[in-house]
């Protein structure tokens, strides 16, 4: 597993699941088109490639590269890097049948390519490390109140808000963006000042 400074960029869920098993950086869904009208998933993309960069790995087809476009229009080019995945012909395994355009995405592609992409991206690699290592975790989470109470969704709502991030996060992805932006004891002052 590659550990990478950069905050990865990709456009969905699968993508997503696929390079978690990859690479150990912080990873942010685009949800495809959606990021043209999402204020606040860009202002976390903007607020990541602000803090530590950015490396987007998008599918390789017409799509990708109109949201890798739109990512570069709305982000410093010093804070982007690019990686880009062989366009490939097939269809992923989950699929009935091929995309429109019959090209890979990235969950199909195999893992010696995308790492072999990321090498050549100039993505920051910081080494390799034998699994994901999070300075919060779940059980820090519960912990904390933001999972597990009866008022966890809304402490987690204030905390969203506070760091002007897309209310709608999952508690995984708010994990994954708070690891980035805070420690554990920013995050513990944050929730005793709140009360």
């Amino acid at each position: 597993m590659l550990k990478i400074k950069e905050a990865v960029i990709v456009e969905g869920r699968y993508d997503k699941i696929k390079l978690s098993g990859i690479i150990d950086a912080p990873i942010i869904e685009t949800n495809g088109f959606r990021i043209f009208k999402d204020k606040e998933k860009q202002s976390l993309i903007r607020q990541l490639a602000e803090k530590r960069g950015i490396l987007i790995i998008t599918d390789s087809d017409s799509a990708g590269f109109v949201i890798r476009n739109f990512l570069k229009g709305i982000i410093p080019e010093k804070n982007i890097k690019q990686c880009y995945i062989p366009q490939l012909k097939g269809k992923e395994k989950r699929k009935a049948k091929p995309s429109k355009e019959g090209i890979l995405g990235v969950e199909g592609i195999e893992d010696r390519e995308i790492i072999s992409a990321i090498k050549k991206s100039n993505a920051t690699i910081e080494g390799e490390v034998p699994h994901r290592i999070s300075e919060i975790t779940k059980s820090d989470f519960f912990e904390l109140g933001l999972t597990g109470r009866p008022n966890s969704k809304e402490k987690r709502e204030k905390v969203l808000k506070h760091f002007k991030m897309p209310t709608y996060l999952s508690t995984g992805a708010m994990l994954t963006a708070l690891n980035v932006l805070v420690t554990k004891s920013d995050l513990e002052k944050l929730l005793n000042d709140m009360e």
